[in-house]
């Protein structure tokens, strides 16, 4: 059974939630195919995130525009989700409008620049089955083509934008994907914007922690009067989608503890758990990224991860698994 709700076709482009309300949508959710969101009202327009490269984040915005032509002709506000590139690369398409970001959000996209992935796939030919993998998940954008656009406005717990006569809501629910992760709620429209604190029938990946603040978020938007419920990544769900990933992070959690407790390290214990009841969702290898974050969090250790690394065990995990 999907965690997609069925009125809504997982196909790539522009869907209608209705009352002004959009989606646009990238199957197959995977690295760098994200979702984003367009709120409108009387003629004023508010966008949720950009993506992951210039001719994305254009071909989107002249869909909006068709859709909403008053509204979108020019974008007023954009929210960024968080600091990931797939989120914010395109901000430079709608350089006129008030960019919002979390302030720890705002600060991490100075540290990692659309340059820094374009000189990753430049060296991905000399770097092997590490190499493979980055071009797999990668390859597919253009980071030469991106001038770096950052927030206008930060914020550091809550913030309201007007939209015409509606409301939204940003709220900052990290550290937990990342430090700066928000939310979008927009009441009037019963819709919640999750940035990657969802990935519907994709592994979530967890580069900051901790953990309960993942939870938590989860349960803050469960406890939301909303019935359309927009992913980072992902087919559009509900409030079960929501508790499927609630429920993904606390199995981890007890298993990855489990073998901490044991003395097993970060990345047997990625290949230990059994993760047989997520095998119809994607990029499975990310479990070791969530193993070693936790591992931190048992440990008391709050440090950067060692994303080169990581990245190496990833793509030996795609590869044992055939999907490299």
């Amino acid at each position: 059974m999907g965690l997609g709700l069925a009125k809504y076709q997982y196909t790539k482009g522009l869907h209608d939630i209705g009352n002004g309300a959009y989606a646009w949508l990238q199957p197959d959710g995977g690295w760098g195919w994200s979702n984003a969101g367009l709120i409108t009202d009387s003629g004023e327009s508010l966008l949720v995130d950009t993506l992951f490269d210039v001719p994305l984040t254009k071909e989107m915005l002249d869909a909006m525009k068709k859709a909403e032509p008053k509204a979108a002709e020019t974008i007023g506000i954009v929210v960024n989700t968080h600091h990931n590139g797939d989120h914010c690369n395109g901000n430079e398409c709608c350089a006129n409008a008030e960019i919002i970001a979390h302030k720890l959000a705002a600060e991490a996209m100075t540290r990692e620049p659309p340059q820094m992935l374009a000189g990753f796939l430049d060296m991905a030919p000399e770097m092997g089955d590490l190499g493979t993998f980055i071009t797999k998940c990668f390859g597919p954008f253009d980071f030469k083509g991106v001038t770096q656009t950052l927030p206008t406005t930060t914020f550091e717990t809550e913030l309201t934008r007007k939209v015409g006569d509606k409301e939204v809501r940003i709220m900052h629910v990290g550290p937990a994907h990342t430090p700066g992760d928000a939310l979008v709620h927009v009441p009037a429209d019963r819709t919640v914007y999750t940035g990657d604190i969802l990935f519907i029938e994709g592994h979530p990946i967890m580069w900051e922690g901790p953990v309960g603040n993942w939870i938590e978020a989860c349960e803050r938007i469960m406890a939301m009067d909303v019935e359309t419920v927009v992913p980072g990544h992902g087919p559009i769900t509900d409030k079960k989608g929501v508790k499927a990933v609630q429920d993904y992070l606390t199995y981890v959690r007890d298993e990855a503890r489990k073998r901490y407790d044991s003395g097993m390290d970060a990345f047997e214990a990625a290949l230990d758990i059994d993760m047989s009841d997520y095998d119809s969702w994607g990029d499975g290898e990310r479990i070791v990224v969530n193993v070693t974050t936790l591992y931190n969090e048992f440990n008391g250790v709050h440090e950067e991860l060692d994303a080169a690394k990581l990245f190496g065990q990833m793509a030996e995990i795609a590869k044992r698994r055939g999907r490299l």
